[in-house]
């Protein structure tokens, strides 16, 4: 254990987000927090499920049962449901693309984490649904969503298009769900899709199959030393995506040399900073032309500020997932180094900030934030329980 005294409160602060409906985001209202959200709810509910808390796991459940209990009739997932009345918000401006994904991924790992079978039976249909809109999103049937502005985590950033997290989720989703069925269409998509993500997201002196051709010529200003962040079909995104880049180390997308390459370029990044990572890399800057998209794109209130929040904050769940990759990939030292970080970091300020200035380290976002008391879980489990690797070892050898 890095830091036993760290990782005890974030276990305390998930048991005071638990609620019979299941994990909050955070334990006190602030910008709607206080619901029941499939993203956190999923990534805090495998944090529970790795901790082996038989109080917490429960939640787990609870959390995905919510969920599931609440998809739409057309497919598509809740963005967050009130513990308190059952109101259910499938999105403000914009709608989730991530939560089918997410809500796959949390119903699997529960099912692989705990062998209790029971929610998956009652949601194997409710699965294929999730799975069915998303290939409706795809648009044109070649097996990679398009996910609108604000479709995912960082709503307030300025991505949109082909975005290669979030094809990466759905990815997982299938991967995971057909180590749990004999559905051979999800393993084949599966297949589809990573072979899409290899040919689209990773710059090549031969990349003569980009899924926008038009856009080939943007690649000179692109690293050739980390995936992709997505494209649309006006530009390419040049930004590292610290998300993107940590779950194709976890899934084993990519050759030998690209992991190599992105797990260097990431300890560069950390020994440069020798704090977390920031989300996306390079912060957007005022005199940025990005800022004038980014600055237009809040909910409640401006805050994607240079350093701040999306706009190169320093984010403890995701450096968690971090952790975890390169723990994965037998990077122990720097997982190590990482994880004290992350404790470090949810010790500041009014305590498990959402995220941290990237500029100065100082708090920032909503304080009591359950995903980072999870984002420190599942990098100390990481290290220790070998359950971890469950979630990334698949029945079909080609997936």
């Amino acid at each position: 254990m890095v830091n036993q005294k760290g990782y005890e409160l974030a276990l305390k602060l998930m048991a005071r987000a638990s609620t019979p409906s299941g994990f909050v985001a955070a334990v006190e209202e602030h910008d709607n927090y206080k619901r029941v959200w499939t993203r956190d709810g999923v990534i805090t509910s495998i944090a529970a499920l790795l901790s082996g808390n038989k109080s917490l796991i429960a939640t787990a459940k609870a959390t995905i049962e919510t969920i599931f209990n609440h998809q739409h009739e057309s497919g598509f997932m809740p963005s967050s449901v009130s513990p308190s009345d059952g109101s259910v918000s499938f999105g403000g401006t914009s709608g989730r693309a991530d939560n089918p994904s997410w809500a796959v991924i949390g119903l699997s790992a529960y099912t692989i984490l705990t062998g209790d079978n029971s929610l998956w039976e009652k949601y194997v249909h409710q699965t294929g649904r999730c799975f069915s809109v998303m290939d409706a999103w795809e648009f044109n049937g070649k097996h990679l969503i398009y996910v609108p502005q604000s479709g995912d985590w960082a709503d307030e950033y300025i991505q949109h298009g082909y975005v290669l997290f979030d094809q990466l989720l759905r990815l997982w989703a299938l991967r995971l769900a057909s180590t749990l069925s004999e559905n051979k269409g999800w393993s084949e998509k599966a297949l589809n899709i990573s072979h899409a993500i290899q040919l689209n997201y990773w710059k090549s002196e031969s990349q003569k199959q980009l899924y926008s051709p038009h856009l080939i010529h943007q690649l000179a200003a692109v690293s050739p030393h980390f995936w992709l962040m997505g494209f649309n079909p006006a530009r390419v995104y040049h930004y590292f995506d610290l998300q993107a880049n940590t779950f194709c180390l976890l899934l084993g997308v990519g050759n030998k040399e690209q992991t190599s390459n992105t797990i260097a370029y990431v300890k560069t990044l950390y020994n440069d900073n020798q704090d977390l990572i920031p989300s996306f890399h390079p912060t957007i800057e005022y005199s940025d032309a990005d800022m004038q998209e980014l600055k237009h794109n809040y909910a409640y209130s401006f805050r994607n500020k240079p350093g701040y929040f999306h706009n190169g904050g320093l984010w403890p769940v995701w450096n968690g997932w971090l952790a975890a990759s390169l723990n994965h990939h037998q990077e122990y030292e720097t997982a190590l180094k990482i994880t004290a970080d992350i404790h470090r970091a949810n010790s500041s300020g009014d305590l498990f900030n959402e995220c941290l200035n990237g500029t100065n380290q100082s708090p920032c976002g909503i304080p009591n934030c359950t995903w980072s008391a999870a984002g420190a879980v599942i990098a100390e489990q990481a290290i220790k329980n070998d359950a971890f690797t469950k979630l990334f070892t698949f029945k079909f050898s080609g997936l």
